[in-house]
């Protein structure tokens, strides 16, 4: 289609106008050095009066013109012809207001190759006007853009796939800046929370916070802004009714090729109703131990009520009771205690543990029972195990050992062997030993069987002069079911 440009048709000029004088290629040789460099497609100069478009070889290849053509000059419509018809006729509005308005011209547009492929071009000029203010000429240049374009549509398409996803997702989604201005939430969180978009931007965030929960949740927000790390969280959320509801949020930073933080991605999580089964849990886990207790104290009870009956049988009775009261005082120690319930017993730590199982037999006397080397985390999974072994050497420290003399004492020395932990019980200061017993007791067979079977470890026994030395031998994780570790403050293992 031809493009019109009547409007702008130049008055009549005098033969020695320098404007007339020019040659079309004025530019094109000047300029062909500085295209190469600067990988532009190409450079054209239009005469706008007689409506002939001089371009060199790049640019009239772009277009599908022929090089002699481009050089000899064409009607701009054989280039606009080459252009997507989409774009065709806003380009032809830009090139008007350009003209008649005496400003830069600038605009991007796609061209279709002979093969029906598409390139982006990118194209700047300015129009030449004669001392009357006529548009002369239309000089300009062209650089291919495809491949910015290509990476523009890809980054929209993932930010929509991004957005298509999170908005799926049953979880809220949200994202800040690298100084943690929160700039994006998916459609989740405005159906949770019932606000509106923008209205938790920035810092709003925190006005949907539990009050007594904001603290907290800031501190370790302000901590991963600070450090880099991870950030979690748990808290309560005010619904769009008004309720509160728990959720567990986390974070995660985005980094460049040089470490420095992008961005955050975060989630909430709902886990009301995991944290309420959890409640209810615990709960029903206080009620069980505490009957569980009172059935040690039951059965302790029945068979000192069967011994009497039976005089023949009080010795025997008088030592199973004390192992169902040490196996009791192992379940009081690793049981789940509330901050009311827990008795004065440590922190569940195997020295608190021996230290209140060892008591009664060492009569209190400071320095009959001294433990040495690191102490142990541990749990209910090796409380009874542990509480049979170290009652039965205990009970026979005090008939035939060390405890069995007023100055004798009990050393139990704790330490890592590589991939094991070793627990050592050395007497000493009692009578003098003169070599192992004919058999082993039924006391001592349960506790070895026991270490055996729920701690997969090993016993071994020397009966030295001076004392009775016991090794025992336990994977270095044994004492532990659940992986808690010493000395994290506020928290019971």
């Amino acid at each position: 289609m031809p493009f019109s440009h009547a409007p702008f048709s130049p008055a009549p000029l005098s033969k020695d106008d320098p404007l007339l004088a020019a040659e079309p290629a004025w530019a094109l040789e000047r300029l062909a050095f500085a295209l190469d460099v600067a990988d532009v497609v190409g450079c054209w100069d239009w005469d706008v009066a007689r409506d002939r478009v001089v371009a060199d070889a790049r640019f009239c290849r772009l277009f599908g013109v022929s090089e002699e053509e481009g050089a000899h000059g064409v009607p701009i419509a054989a280039f606009l012809a080459a252009m997507h018809p989409d774009d065709r006729s806003p380009v032809q509005a830009t090139i008007e207001e350009a003209l008649r308005e005496d400003r830069l011209y600038r605009a991007e547009y796609r061209v279709v190759q002979p093969d029906g492929s598409v390139r982006w071009v990118l194209a700047r000029g300015r129009a030449l006007r004669d001392t009357a203010r006529n548009s002369i000429r239309f000089p300009g240049v062209a650089v291919d853009i495809t491949d910015r374009k290509q990476a523009e549509a890809a980054l929209i398409e993932s930010e929509s796939r991004f957005r298509t996803i999170a908005d799926a997702m049953p979880q809220i989604v949200w994202s800040t800046r690298a100084d943690g201005h929160h700039d994006y939430y998916n459609r989740r969180w405005y159906e949770v929370t019932g606000t509106k978009p923008g209205e938790t931007d920035g810092a709003g965030w925190a006005g949907i916070f539990h009050p007594d929960d904001q603290p907290e949740a800031w501190r370790r927000w302000n901590h991963s802004l600070s450090t880099g790390e991870p950030y979690e969280v748990e808290y309560r959320l005010r619904l769009a009714d008004g309720r509160w509801r728990w959720f567990l949020g986390r974070a995660v930073p985005v980094r460049d090729e040089a470490g420095a933080i992008t961005r955050w991605f975060g989630t909430c999580t709902d886990i009301h109703d995991m944290r309420r089964a959890a409640e209810e849990r615990e709960l029903l886990s206080h009620e069980l131990s505490h009957r569980i207790k009172n059935i040690f104290s039951v059965t302790a009870s029945l068979v000192s009520l069967a011994a009497r009956r039976h005089p023949e049988a009080l010795a025997f009775a008088a030592d199973l009771r004390r192992r169902i009261e040490a196996l009791g005082h192992a379940h009081e120690f690793a049981r789940p205690h509330s901050k009311d319930s827990r008795p004065g017993l440590g922190r569940g730590t195997l020295f608190a543990f021996l230290r209140e199982l060892l008591a009664p037999y060492a009569g209190g006397v400071e320095g009959r029972l001294r433990l040495d080397g690191e102490d142990q985390i541990f749990d209910d999974g090796a409380a009874t195990p542990l509480a049979l072994l170290f009652h039965e050497l205990a009970t026979n420290a005090a008939k035939y050992g060390a405890f069995s003399d007023p100055v004798g004492h009990v050393a139990i020395d704790v330490r890592p062997d590589g991939d094991e932990l070793l627990l050592t019980w050395r007497e000493g200061g009692g009578p003098r030993v003169g070599g192992p017993p004919a058999r082993d007791g039924f006391g001592t067979q349960i506790a070895t069987l026991s270490v055996q079977g729920q701690l997969s470890g090993r016993v071994e026994r020397r009966w030295l002069p001076d004392g009775l030395e016991v090794e025992v031998r336990v994977p270095a994780g044994a004492l532990r079911r659940r992986r808690a570790v010493l000395g994290r403050a506020g928290q019971d293992p």
